[in-house]
């Protein structure tokens, strides 16, 4: 099955996340925020670079722009929404062609524990403790 021409963009490549020109500016306020945005979203990629050995820093990181996310989606987005059928339709169908809902991921406890796995190849085994043996 081939893709159609007006399928979702491919997803950014590189640590960074979101640049910009990756999702096609649909309007001049669009093409305005491209240009505010862009170097919150390197210094934001920054921070994750120079904190990326430490898990924790990651983990607060990623919850903060969750945290984020979920704020706009239920603040200024929620209440920006038309309210008449056709617009609210027009844009849903302005949302698909430019890349769809943003959605932010999150990592599943399979994850986790499949990375445990890769971490620590042998699984430990039950010893056989000296006094139980004898009691038995």
């Amino acid at each position: 099955m081939t893709a159609r021409p007006d399928s979702r963009p491919p997803a950014p490549s590189g640590p960074s996340g979101p640049q910009s020109g990756v999702f096609p500016a649909v309007s001049p306020e669009v093409s305005a925020l491209e240009a505010e945005i862009t170097p919150l979203l390197a210094q934001i990629s920054g921070i994750a670079s120079v904190h990326g050995d430490d898990p924790q820093v990651l983990l607060a990181l990623l919850r903060h722009l969750e945290h984020l996310h979920r704020s706009i989606q239920d603040g200024p987005f929620r209440s920006s929404l038309p309210s008449e059928r056709s617009t609210l339709f027009k844009l849903l169908q302005d949302m698909e062609l430019s890349g769809g809902w943003p959605y932010i991921p999150r990592l599943q406890l399979r994850t986790f524990l499949d990375l445990l796995q890769q971490a620590d190849p042998e699984p430990q085994q039950p010893q056989a403790n000296g006094d139980l043996a004898q009691a038995a």
